[in-house]
């Protein structure tokens, strides 16, 4: 069983998405938090497998969460759980150390594979979400001034063209496996050209390969 806490201010979502996960023969919910103070007590005692993080929430946002967490003994894979409604706050929580984001109204399977995902060192991003990242992202480059260029010392050329191709099908949530069943290569190659990704961009995790691609407008 993969031990998941559970943290958002909403009641009635929170006793909603208990309900569904104890459908499921592969997760437990071992404690829940309605803000992240709490969520952070609880996460400390239990120490889960995998948590599940509103963002927008009194006392203690999710971000302000993250960020406890990375500074801690002890991070958790969290999967952020959220109606989505701002990306500035999508690139924030992922920046603070998220390894995935889903929108509230996933089904039960699609959650489940994502806690699953995380459980086992993945990291996960809803293709909507990916979309509106994208878009946003695009926004942000046009409204850029002038005076302020970007300096990210990255030669796009170091990223080889399989690289890139496997970076828009990770964007898009695929694993391993499915990247290679996609692209026609074992899951091992799919690995081998992941960790040279990782290298060439100078992140540690999928999530900010993912994130520090869309910045630089590779995919």
């Amino acid at each position: 069983m993969i031990r998941v806490v559970l943290v958002d201010d909403q009641t009635l979502v929170r006793q909603g998405i208990r309900s569904l996960l104890e459908l499921s023969d592969k997760v437990e919910v071992v404690a829940e938090a309605p803000d992240g103070q709490e969520g952070l007590r609880a996460i400390a005692q239990h120490r889960p497998d995998v948590v599940l993080l509103d963002l927008r929430m009194p006392v203690l946002d999710g971000i302000g969460t993250l960020k406890a967490l990375s500074q801690g003994d002890f991070f958790p894979p969290t999967l952020i759980l959220t109606t989505f409604d701002d990306d500035e706050l999508v690139l924030d929580a992922l920046r603070a150390g998220a390894k995935g984001y889903l929108l509230k109204d996933v089904t039960l399977a699609q959650l489940v594979e994502a806690i699953e995902i995380l459980a086992a060192g993945g990291t996960l991003i809803q293709p909507a979400v990916t979309e509106r990242l994208i878009r946003g992202l695009t926004q942000l480059h046009k409204g850029d001034s002038p005076t302020r260029p970007y300096t990210d010392p990255y030669d796009p050329d170091k990223l080889t063209d399989r690289e890139t191709e496997i970076l828009r099908l990770l964007a898009g949530g695929y694993n391993n496996r499915e990247v290679g069943s996609a692209l026609g290569i074992s899951e091992g190659t799919v690995k081998n050209h992941v960790s040279s990704i990782l290298s060439k961009l100078g992140v540690r995790d999928r999530t900010r390969a993912v994130l520090k691609a869309l910045e630089l407008g590779l995919i």
